[in-house]
């Protein structure tokens, strides 16, 4: 088969497609022909070797959506042409991947295989975000990071859909129209932590009561300040800046820091069919839109890393190996 094949570590140059030993299915895993893998920030981190789980050379990615075309030993519930989904399993930027049983979806008929292959990381982790970190209700206020990007984007629709009032953040004019078309009811443009006087004003010097922040270690601490009084920062951005270093009484107005890691949240099977089914309903009843804005081919991945990592992406970015 052919897989983007990391060698060493490194710069977007070490994304390599190379012809790779065919998988075979162990037992209780599925073997999978891949339509679609999804191309996520945290690729970029395993590059370079952050929470890389092996050494190189290595085939990246972690998400996807696929036909199954074989299955391992022990394997009940699946069977030859069904359509399954996954994510947190390293080895998805090929054109087969052996998958355990226990980590896949079915994917249904009405959902087209792109759309269920960037709905499993960026929804999983925005559907924890509003659902556990921090659940608010119809009435409250919150501010967006990212708001045009892939999670930002389903976090501001899911957010929506509780009534929320949200305030988006983006870092160009160009993506103001993008946040908008999500929901946000306000858009700020901010590159940096220059929002803070602004949302401010919009709330009327209370603040927000969450703000979800992927923006890295410049926003971590103007996001702190327009927190109101028991207000919950959501924080996933350690990989673009250093981690901020945080005293227990520097943190003001009782607020709550959490580190969000949605497989604290779906840590099981039976919650990961629960919440992959809400998203799924979702976004059949259309409350929910998974905007795809980018589709590569294997030997595109190059690219596909120098324009995640450039910020000026929007939606999700695909690889698809057909092309």
């Amino acid at each position: 088969m052919r897989a983007v094949v990391m060698q060493e570590l490194g710069g977007p140059e070490v994304l390599q497609v190379q012809e790779w030993p065919d998988p075979e299915p162990g037992p209780r895993e599925l073997l999978v022909d891949i339509e679609f893998a999804g191309i996520n920030f945290m690729d970029t981190g395993s590059r370079v070797g952050f929470g890389l789980p092996s050494g190189v050379p290595f085939i990246p990615g972690v998400e996807g959506a696929g036909r199954v075309t074989a299955l391992g030993e022990g394997v009940s519930g699946f069977a030859v042409g069904d359509r399954v989904a996954w994510v947190s399993v390293y080895g998805s930027y090929a054109e087969k991947i052996a998958v355990p049983a226990d980590q896949v979806v079915p994917v249904p008929d009405d959902i087209p295989s792109d759309v269920a292959a960037a709905t499993m990381m960026q929804g999983l982790t925005a559907h924890h975000f509003v659902t556990e970190s921090a659940p608010l209700a119809e009435g409250d206020t919150a501010l967006v990071h990212s708001a045009a990007g892939g999670v930002g984007r389903t976090v501001v629709q899911l957010l929506k859909l509780r009534g929320v009032r949200v305030i988006g953040l983006v870092s160009r004019a160009e993506k103001v129209a993008t946040a908008k078309a999500a929901g946000a009811d306000e858009v700020l443009v901010s590159s940096d932590g220059d929002f803070v006087d602004r949302v401010k004003d919009l709330t009327g010097g209370e603040g927000v009561q969450a703000v979800f922040d992927g923006g890295g270690a410049s926003t971590f601490w103007p996001s702190i300040e327009v927190l109101g009084r028991v207000g919950t920062l959501v924080y996933y951005g350690p990989l673009i800046g250093d981690i901020p270093t945080v005293r227990m009484f520097d943190l003001p107005r009782s607020i709550k820091i959490t580190y969000a890691v949605y497989a604290d949240h779906v840590h099981s099977r039976e919650l990961l069919l629960k919440h992959t089914g809400d998203l799924f309903q979702k976004i059949r009843e259309g409350g929910l839109r998974i905007d795809i804005t980018g589709r590569y081919a294997l030997d595109a991945a190059e690219q596909a890393h120098i324009d995640i990592e450039s910020r000026r992406t929007s939606g999700k970015l695909l690889l698809d190996p057909a092309r």
